[in-house]
């Protein structure tokens, strides 16, 4: 047996999602001293448990709603289990909301640092990195001008080379990055391609067998936000195939 990279034990999400439509905060706040509030229950993972071992290329295979991208997101710290534990051991890059952390009123400069240091970059890091982010992005004469005025794949584009500047030992990714354009999406794939190839563990949602088994050794399969089948990823995608036809 391997070394364990990933510990999930137990994990469920609770979500409260609203019943009634409230048009403004001051409605809200009266309704919810009232205790006009009413919310419904939903349960986006009940509990998740498995192990990923150092070297892993691990597969999270589920239709949309499953509860694939919740997962990810715990482990990557974005979110915390409503129940249950996650336990990691190594550097997590996380390529799943890009340029999440953006400010848009600030600079691409101002947001390479803030976003950075959202990744737990330290400054003198990214200054170390910051003119290959740019160089990589491709977006050099825009660096000094607020987000607010980027394109939705400029945006991107900054976000991943932030992102995957530095050599993680997990890398977690949310289904296939569009990124920019195709000549820039072919870079950022060949990028994560060279990551890939160096043995790094990654944990990789996606509801494409075909994906699933061209990129990985194992696979999770979730439905309805519980654990169907874990195991060798040939075998998982051969069982959801065979449920989902």
């Amino acid at each position: 047996m391997g070394e364990y990279v990933i510990q999930v034990k137990n994990v469920g999400m609770e979500f409260n999602l609203s019943q009634e439509k409230v048009d403004n905060l001051k409605e809200y706040v009266i309704k919810l001293l009232k205790r006009e509030l009413f919310y419904q229950e939903f349960w986006a993972l009940k509990d998740v448990s498995f192990n990923i071992e150092k070297g892993d290329r691990v597969g999270i295979i589920g239709l949309n709603g499953a509860g694939k991208s919740t997962i990810l997101k715990i482990i990557a710290g974005v979110m915390k289990p409503t129940k249950g534990s996650v336990r990691t051991k190594g550097r997590i890059v996380p390529l799943l909301e890009l340029g999440g952390g953006f400010d848009p009123n600030y600079t691409g400069r101002e947001n390479v640092f803030l976003n950075g240091a959202m990744l737990g970059y330290s400054k003198e890091f990214l200054e170390e990195k910051y003119d290959e982010i740019v160089e990589f992005s491709e977006i050099e004469q825009f660096m000094d001008v607020p987000l607010k005025n980027y394109s939705s794949g400029m945006s991107a584009r900054l976000g991943f080379s932030i992102a995957s500047v530095v050599e993680p030992e997990i890398l977690i990714l949310d289904e296939v990055l569009s990124v920019g354009d195709e000549r820039f999406r072919k870079k950022s794939n060949e990028r994560i391609m060279e990551l890939f190839n160096k043995g790094i563990t990654v944990l990789f949602s996606s509801h494409s067998t075909h994906q699933i088994r061209k990129l990985c050794n194992k696979a999770i399969w979730i439905e309805k936000g519980r654990v169907v089948m874990q195991g060798n990823s040939n075998e998982v995608c051969k069982q959801y195939g065979l449920s989902n036809q």
